[in-house]
């Protein structure tokens, strides 16, 4: 058995515009443009790791705020191969042993799930046991049933030795696998993730209503929103739902 700690970091639509956006969102609205892992044995030593870049299929235009926040360019993923490609090299990368996913919050799971199934690719060997870390770290720290730590101040926290910036795949995936180690006990739960969750049609019931939220916003604000203003709200809310950015609130009063 093995465990393969792994992150990803995504691209994001731009445009504001109605026409086809509903549908790319509902069926992908975060495309991978990085996958990084860690390979583990059963003691927790590292075996093998994984970095690579994805060149997009439908956001070929780099999100600024994703750009500023990871450092990847679109000149970089240009270059890279398709996520088919990489598909192929990270189902030999985790091999054909018992695997097991170890994750910071669900989200990264949850849309490799969307991207796989978005580009048509099987399924069948691809392991589906999970462990939330990011939900156990929170239960170490004892912190309030609903609030989570964020991945930095969980490697601040447990001081561990910092090795390369956040919002880097690899370094996040490492990061997590050394936060893995801190907290293992033999009591951690074993999920399976449930690959047919996250329909087309349960997406669409929940979709973003972005007139009303733009226009909450103009409310609040007593003025017109830019476009510029407009994809920031947008992107905020979408990033907000992955969770991925919340703290304590111990932690935050140390800002």
């Amino acid at each position: 058995m093995n465990y393969i700690v792994f992150d990803l970091e995504f691209n994001q639509n731009l445009s504001s515009k109605k026409e086809n956006k509903d549908l790319i969102f509902s069926e992908c609205p975060f495309e991978i443009i990085q996958i990084g892992a860690v390979k583990l044995d059963k003691n927790l030593q590292i075996l093998y790791t994984f970095d690579r870049l994805v060149k997009p299929k439908l956001y070929t235009t780099m999100n600024p705020f994703v750009e500023e926040m990871t450092g990847i360019t679109i000149d970089m993923l240009n270059t890279a191969e398709s996520f088919k490609e990489v598909y192929k090299e990270f189902l030999k990368f985790i091999g054909s042993d018992r695997s097991i996913f170890c994750v910071w919050g669900v989200s990264d799971i949850k849309e490799l799930f969307r991207n796989i199934k978005y580009h048509n690719l099987d399924v069948i060997n691809f392991p589906k046991e999970y462990i939330n870390l990011q939900s156990y770290v929170s239960k170490y720290f004892k912190l309030p049933k609903g609030i989570n730590v964020g991945l930095q101040n969980a490697v601040e926290l447990l001081k561990l030795n910092l090795q390369g910036d956040f919002h880097n795949a690899f370094n996040d995936a490492y990061y997590t696998a050394e936060i893995f180690k801190k907290i293992y006990n033999e009591k951690l739960k074993i999920n399976t993730y449930d690959i047919n969750k996250n329909t087309r049609n349960k997406i669409e019931k929940s979709k973003l209503d972005t007139s009303r939220l733009i226009k909450q916003f103009e409310k609040m604000f007593n003025r017109e929103m830019s476009e510029e203003e407009q994809r920031i709200i947008e992107l905020a809310y979408m990033m907000g739902k992955t969770r991925q950015f919340e703290i304590s609130n111990s932690d935050s009063s140390k800002d």
